[in-house]
């Protein structure tokens, strides 16, 4: 079978049901030692879902291996079969990325949870997939460093996790996502090999496949070694509260502050409805009767502090704030960020159920989409409270709904659809860190041209062959672009970015 070919079965909707899951159980049961594998229904079902419970699945067995020489084996063994393979860590993500397939394995890397290196002089630290992203910075405390991309769910999220979605986090905007903090990853692909992506050296040669790796979401290879950069830590950070009576005026101020050369370590907006969700939760102190407010936060030497927070103050009181107020003490500071980390279970506790949408846009652009998502709110008759990491754009609304209420999961999937769709027309891209999963799928038919998402099955074809990693996943089929009502059945492209509306 040649390279197109293989692209050809990629881009129809693989059949895996044929499967036998006796057969299955077998072989693994010969790989793996005794407790490491899974499949009775009520022993699956811890594994149904991610963090976007929306969409569950049970897998046909669950895979827990302790070591790489597992991991070769099980894919091994899933390759000769013809068994699809689910790769999973915390279960945090939010993009239905690790939903298992009902006819294929989900292989958990749970247990690979050891910080095998930790070099202080070279400010480097070599993890397992399954070692919480938190943890790293615990470790390397002790020498005056800390890993620095810091997603709000960095309690529980797993760095291999961080890895399959290129995580970001509020500071990612000095201090880069997932990608940038990286030296090495060595992962596992389909056919049970082991390669290395990257190098321990600040480069690599030859073409750079760790940035390649990095947001795959598991469709190439499975991670089994993480060697991640440290940063030391900065000698005082403080944090500025803004408030502003208009969300407009606050999203300009963002870009104002952009636009004056200054890069904070963090920038993040909330709308007055996250603000009052969070502030019951929290009591972070905000002011509640802001319509929105912004945290930027400046670190380094108590000069370099002062001097930006100064340049900050100016820019933030020429765009209109009503309030300012700096952080006093490390304790105040935190308690500002508390609020902000604190968003999604604050969501939580105001609703059954919530739909956190992931899209960016151009920062000039943050209130031209805030005004749209209020209308949005009475046409689809949903809440929706709006956090964002404001300084590059990305876009966190929090869609409020109860699954109970007939039509109300419908119509929060048709509002987070339309948040997506507007983000692309305003230049912007559907994902940020969060990854397409099964979520976006269908928005991956507006942002990309036909000729792209063939592009994508050729990555892909050369890594698996035979699709079996986490298919169905982040790369659309034609067929479904077509369905989906981006491209016309025979190949041809429709306008872009003038799509049809769904």
């Amino acid at each position: 079978m040649n390279l197109n070919e293989d692209i050809a079965l990629g881009e129809q909707e693989a059949d895996f049901s044929a499967v036998d899951k006796a057969r299955v159980v077998e072989a693994l049961a010969r790989v793996l030692p005794p407790g490491a594998l899974m499949y009775e229904s009520e022993d699956l079902r811890p594994y149904e879902c991610d963090g976007l419970a929306a969409y569950r699945a049970l897998p046909l067995v669950v895979a827990l291996p302790t070591t790489e020489a597992q991991v070769v084996e099980v894919l091994k063994a899933c390759s000769a079969l013809g068994v699809p393979v689910v790769a999973r860590g915390a279960g945090t993500g939010l993009s239905g990325g690790a939903l298992p397939h009902t006819h294929g394995v989900l292989l958990s890397l749970a247990r690979f949870n050891r910080i095998l290196k930790l070099d202080p002089h070279a400010r480097t630290a070599v993890v397992q997939p399954g070692v919480r992203n938190l943890a790293i910075s615990e470790a390397a405390a002790p020498h005056g460093l800390y890993y620095a991309p810091d997603p709000s769910s960095q309690i529980a999220c797993s760095i291999g996790g961080n890895v399959a979605e290129n995580s970001g986090g509020v500071h990612c905007l000095k201090y880069g996502l997932t990608v940038h903090n990286l030296l090495r990853v060595r992962g596992v692909t389909i056919d049970g090999e082991a390669v290395e992506f990257g190098n321990h050296a600040l480069d690599a040669p030859g073409y750079d496949l760790l940035a390649l790796i990095t947001g795959s979401e598991g469709m190439l290879a499975v991670v089994t070694e993480v060697t991640v950069k440290l940063t030391p830590k900065p000698q005082l950070a403080q944090c500025v509260l803004a408030a502003f009576d208009d969300v407009i005026r606050a999203g300009d101020a963002v870009a104002a502050i952009i636009a004056a050369g200054i890069i904070p370590a963090g920038l993040e907006m909330m709308d007055q409805a996250a603000t009052a969700a969070v502030e019951e939760f929290v009591r972070a102190g905000y002011p509640l009767d802001a319509k929105a407010i912004l945290l930027c936060e400046s670190d380094g030497t108590p000069e370099e502090v002062a001097e930006e927070i100064a340049r900050v103050r100016a820019v933030l009181e020429h765009s209109g704030a009503t309030e300012i107020r700096v952080s006093r003490d490390e304790a105040e500071r935190m308690r500002f960020w508390a609020g902000r980390k604190a968003a999604f279970p604050a969501a939580g506790r105001i609703s059954p159920d919530y739909y956190c949408m992931d899209g960016t846009i151009p920062r000039k652009r943050l209130g031209e989409m805030l005004s749209a998502i209020q209308d949005m709110e009475t046409r689809y008759a949903l809440r929706c409270i709006n956090v964002f990491h404001a300084g590059d754009g990305n876009l966190h609304p929090l869609i409020l709904f109860d699954a109970n209420q007939e039509g109300e999961l419908h119509r929060a999937e048709a509002f987070g659809a339309e948040i997506l769709e507007l983000s692309v027309t305003l230049g912007g891209t559907i994902t940020g860190e969060h990854g397409v999963g099964i979520e976006k799928i269908n928005q991956m038919c507006s942002q990309f041209k036909r000729s792209e998402l063939h592009q994508f099955f050729r990555v892909k074809a050369a890594f698996d062959p035979a699709g079996l990693l986490n298919p169905g996943k982040a790369i659309p089929t034609l067929n479904r672009c077509a369905e989906y009502g981006r491209m016309h059945v025979k190949g041809g492209e429709l306008p872009h970015p003038e799509l049809p509306r769904f």
